[in-house]
């Protein structure tokens, strides 16, 4: 356990007015840093989903409205609240909290940091430079492949530190019975069940998975599929479904905080992005045991270790995609030996305390102004 410097006050700022694998994260390190005697206070929009949580769990919690990245007066009313709580460094977890908060860190002279967590390019000019060279110290990548977009986009690698969300085992408890549950969806304990837990988005390519669902069926594989997540894509996706004849197959169970009944519940989860930064979903799925059939993009590619923890296959190919839940279809053993690969590989860097440890040497070289190319 690192513990280098006596209590800090750390502003954790998050600009997302809904819930998913960023917010899960940020609570999650919040949670360790307080273990360790840490003082937090999340800046968030109010009324935000991540208010509501932090309201549920005790977090200590300031509302701050930011409503695009031209609102002005939010840079102003984060520093405003940057001075009320009397913090120690700042540490910025999205894009907007990135712009807004990173200007009103810069204009007190607070230290700061910044996560990010989207695998997708990093634009080179004036603005990078000003995100994270000068308004931040030092940037969090999740990923190897956002390491190398940060990079692409001149960001010096020496400011770069990869840091991997981590996963969180209370979440993947399990309060229900595999037979019940099971029941309950209309899944038979003989059938196969896949399992997809993600925003229903063009970026997770659930309609890449229908297609390959498809094309299953015409050679006569008929596992069912369970998609929880719900998203602007929903009422296409369901068309889409219905279209090829999916109807009996794909149930849509829309937002669930049941993912650790879920996970138990199926026998194979389903990650098909066509981009993706981390892919927490994923890392869960093999905390509990579960094999992995995922595209091979930005984090899934480094976490998911071909036949050994799952089967990475390209991204937006439907073809590749039948192929291989084919295969794991008929092969209850290759399922088994893949899914029992799972917790190892995910105790080797992505525990909570791992990702706790790393922020927290981060923070102390920043405080030290050990910040390289800074001298």
């Amino acid at each position: 356990m690192v513990n280098p410097l006596s209590s800090l006050t750390i502003a954790h700022v998050d600009a997302e007015r809904g819930f998913s694998g960023g917010e899960v994260q940020v609570f999650l390190l919040i949670d360790g840093l307080t273990r360790r005697g840490h003082r937090n206070v999340l800046i968030c929009p109010p009324g935000s989903a991540a208010a509501l949580e932090a309201a549920r769990r005790g977090v200590e919690a300031l509302g701050v409205p930011m409503r695009g990245d031209l609102d002005a007066l939010a840079i102003v009313r984060l520093a405003a609240a940057y001075r009320r709580s009397g913090v120690d460094l700042v540490h910025l977890h999205t894009g907007r909290a990135a712009w807004l908060g990173g200007l009103a860190a810069r204009a007190l002279g607070i230290p700061a940091i910044v996560t990010r967590r989207m695998d997708r390019a990093v634009r080179p000019g004036w603005r990078t430079r000003l995100v994270y060279q000068r308004c931040t110290r030092r940037t969090a990548a999740i990923a190897p492949a956002i390491v190398t977009q940060l990079v692409a986009g001149g960001v010096p690698r020496a400011r770069i530190a990869l840091i991997p969300s981590a996963v969180d085992a209370a979440r993947l408890v399990p309060r229900r019975t595999r037979a019940g549950l099971r029941a309950a969806e209309g899944a038979g304990e003989a059938e196969v069940v896949l399992l997809t837990t993600a925003a229903l988005v063009r970026r997770k390519g659930i309609d890449v998975l229908l297609d390959a669902l498809a094309a299953l069926r015409a050679r006569g594989a008929r596992p069912r599929a369970w998609i929880a997540g719900d998203g602007p894509q929903r009422a296409a996706l369901a068309a889409q479904a219905t279209a090829l004849g999916l109807g009996d197959q794909v149930r849509w169970l829309g937002r669930r905080d049941d993912v650790g009944d879920l996970l138990a519940a199926c026998d194979i989860f389903v990650l098909p992005s066509r981009a993706e930064g981390l892919g927490v979903a994923a890392r869960e799925a093999m905390a509990a045991a579960r094999p992995v059939l995922a595209s091979a993009v930005g984090g899934l590619a480094d976490a998911v270790v071909d036949e050994r923890t799952g089967l990475l296959i390209p991204p937006g190919d439907a073809v590749a995609l039948g192929a291989a839940l084919e295969r794991l279809v008929h092969e209850p053993e290759l399922r088994l030996r893949l899914g029992a690969a799972g917790p190892a590989r995910v105790a080797e860097g992505f525990l909570p305390e791992q990702m706790v440890d790393a922020y927290e040497r981060l923070y102390a070289e920043v405080l030290r102004n050990d910040v390289p190319g800074d001298r």
